[in-house]
C-alpha cells in the first residue's frame, strides 16, 4: 500500500512507496508495486518506489520539518526580512544576523528553508557557513526531498503545508540543525531530533 500521496505543481498525483531499504518486502512487494505502478498510470498518476535518503539529508530533511508549522514563520515583516537578508547567497549565521535577533530569526529560516522561500544544500550538515539564499523558480522544498538528496527550495506544490503542528527537534548540544554551527541545538551525532 503507498505510503505517501502528493501533487506535483503542474497537478499531476503522485503515489509513493518509502521502503526501509531497496529489497523490502521482497518479490511479493515488487508485484504489488508493478500493480500499483499500472493502476496509476490508468488514472493518470505517478507512482514511485522511493529510496531512501543519505543519513545526512535525511538529518537535515527532518531537522526542517520541525519548522514547518507556520507558527514559526514570525512576527510580522520578519519572513519578508529574512528573504531580504538571503536576496544573494551568503553563509547562514550571517544573513540571520543581518535579519535580526538570532534567536528569533532562526525559526523563520528554518521555516522558510522548508516551504521552499529559501534553498540551501541539504547533501551538507546544515551549520552557520552552509550558503542560502532566497529561492528562485522552479526549486524545491525540503517538504519535497524525501525523493532524494540536494537542495531544499520551492515548487512541490506546498507538500509540507497543512501538515500536522510538529514539535521543534529536541537535542543536546549547541548547532544550527543536524551540522551543528549556532541555534536550537544538534546531537553529537550530527543528526537533529525526530520530527513529527
Amino acid at each position: 500500500m503507498p505510503q505517501l500521496f502528493a501533487r506535483y505543481a503542474d497537478g499531476t498525483g503522485m503515489l509513493a512507496d518509502c521502503p526501509s531499504h531497496a529489497e523490502a518486502g521482497g518479490e511479493r512487494a515488487m508485484k504489488a508495486a508493478a500493480a500499483v505502478a499500472e493502476a496509476c498510470w490508468q488514472v493518470g498518476f505517478v507512482y514511485r518506489r522511493l529510496e531512501r535518503l543519505d543519513e545526512v539529508a535525511e538529518a537535515n530533511v527532518k531537522w526542517l520539518a520541525g519548522y514547518r508549522h507556520p507558527r514559526n514563520q514570525g512576527r510580522k515583516g520578519l519572513a519578508a526580512a529574512v528573504r531580504e537578508a538571503f536576496a544573494q547567497p551568503r553563509p547562514l549565521m550571517e544573513g540571520v544576523e543581518a535579519a535580526g535577533d538570532p534567536i528569533e530569526v532562526f525559526p523563520v529560516v528554518f521555516h522558510a528553508l522548508w516551504a521552499g522561500q529559501l534553498t540551501a544544500p541539504l547533501d551538507v550538515p546544515l551549520h552557520e557557513h552552509v550558503l542560502v539564499h532566497a529561492a528562485g523558480p522552479g526549486a524545491e522544498s525540503a517538504a519535497g526531498r524525501k525523493e532524494g538528496a540536494g537542495r531544499s527550495g520551492a515548487e512541490d506544490g506546498g507538500a509540507g503545508e497543512g501538515a500536522s503542528e510538529a514539535q521543534a527537534p529536541e537535542a543536546d548540544g549547541d548547532g544550527v540543525g543536524p551540522g551543528g554551527g549556532a541555534g536550537r541545538g544538534s546531537t553529537s551525532s550530527g543528526r537533529g531530533g525526530e520530527a513529527g
